[in-house]
């Protein structure tokens, strides 16, 4: 009775929090129909590092909420079969229990209808390969072409690409917990524009930013989060976070919560000392005007970026026509990347820019001008599901406009 009592106790962290076991199972039976030989995924291994916690490769936690490292897992049209390694018991003072693949209550626990241990994965490998016409792995993944290597007359196919066909419409599950993640960064956002004035420095808000979502239940961030005032407000992806906030520079505060594995990717631009200048008002207004045209031209069947209309044209468009720099040269070159990005389990969640939006499809919208020569950037980014006739801007309750930003700003 003890070790049952044990086993439940451990096996309620084995998967994933936030989306029910029976979906992982739906979405392996959705990609094993459309399968014409085997795949086989390798999950993330135990880092060994005293500075890195243990994430799951998000493939492999898409199709299996597994949280454990050193998991395979092997997937045609008739079967599915996880593989453990052994239990080290040594080990396990330090990392604490581990499942058994031995138990018989192992695919029970782990909801796959079988479990082996990781030692058995070559002799099964080749024992299913021979009815198989090719194999499925990640790309780079060196465990992959090692095994691969035994199956030499077999074509070999893109694993990545055939889940992240899945992966781009999320269910009602999985963009609750996005909705999750937004509504903690949406507060963690709030909080650090309080923090936000001269003198204080960006790691100081970066700070504020983050234990607030971690204080709602968040567990990491989704990406390094990046405060850059001034001259650092040009840079995309600035995430040192070391420089003081001076008065009359605008701060971009690109910062994301990950809840629940689901993470969200939300932008707003302020002004450090609580008032927008003339010119950063001027700029703040033409993002703004351009990320309105887009989020209402969303709807099935639009395009991120492509060939021919999409959303990326239109807010490059309406940069483009409005105002110029100081040498009187139109401002389209200053919106130096694409406007979004697909997000899920990976805050890049994979996806084809130029395929046709659907319905449950969620993305950014961020369009933004970089000024070096002025040391001004502005960046406007909401995370936004794609509905049936639409767009729901999931992080609608953080302001967007001037007067309401600026009435928050050092308060």
């Amino acid at each position: 009775m003890r070790l049952m009592l044990v086993l439940a106790i451990s096996a309620a962290g084995l998967t994933a929090a936030g989306i029910a076991p029976r979906e992982y199972q739906e979405r392996r039976a959705e990609l094993r129909r459309s399968l014409d030989g085997v795949m086989v995924l390798f999950g993330a291994e135990d880092p060994d590092d005293l500075h890195t916690s243990f994430f799951q490769e998000s493939n492999f936690l898409y199709l299996s909420g597994w949280r454990e490292p050193g998991a395979v897992m092997l997937l045609t049209q008739q079967t599915e079969i996880l593989f453990l390694p052994a239990r080290d018991l040594r080990m396990e003072l330090y990392t604490g229990r581990r499942l058994d693949p031995s138990d018989p209550d192992a695919p029970k626990l782990a909801g796959f209808d079988r479990v082996m241990p990781k030692t058995a994965l070559q002799s099964a490998f080749l024992g299913v390969i021979e009815t198989a016409r090719r194999v499925y792995t990640i790309p780079g993944d060196v465990r992959g072409q090692k095994l691969k290597s035994l199956a030499v007359f077999h074509d070999e196919a893109d694993a990545a690409q055939v889940i992240a066909r899945l992966r781009m419409v999320k269910s009602p599950a999985e963009i609750e917990l996005i909705a999750k993640a937004t509504d903690a960064t949406v507060a963690a956002h709030l909080a650090g524009w309080k923090k936000t004035r001269p003198g204080v420095w960006e790691y100081e808000i970066a700070a504020i930013m983050t234990n607030a979502y971690f204080e709602r239940g968040c567990e990491r961030n989704a990406y390094a989060p990046i405060v850059g005032s001034g001259p650092n407000s040009v840079i995309l992806h600035y995430a040192a976070n070391h420089r003081r906030l001076d008065s009359g520079e605008s701060v971009v505060a690109d910062v994301g919560a990950e809840c629940s594995d689901y993470a969200t990717d939300i932008t707003r631009t302020v002004p450090a000392g609580g008032k927008f200048t003339p010119r950063q008002r001027e700029l703040y207004e033409i993002v703004l005007g351009a990320q309105k045209a887009a989020i209402a031209a969303i709807r099935p069947g639009m395009r991120l970026r492509a060939d021919g209309p999409s959303l990326h044209q239109i807010a490059y468009d309406y940069i483009n026509t409005h105002s110029h720099d100081l040498h009187g040269q139109p401002l389209g070159k200053y919106f130096v990347h694409g406007l979004g990005h697909y997000v899920g389990l990976d805050v890049h969640d994979p996806g084809d820019p130029s395929a046709p939006l659907k319905a449950g499809t969620v993305i950014t919208i961020e369009p933004g001008i970089y000024i070096p020569e002025e040391n001004i950037g502005i960046r406007i980014e909401d995370i936004v599901v794609v509905t049936q006739d639409g767009a729901k801007v999931l992080s609608a309750a953080l302001p967007r406009e001037i007067a309401d930003i600026e009435k928050l700003v050092g308060k």
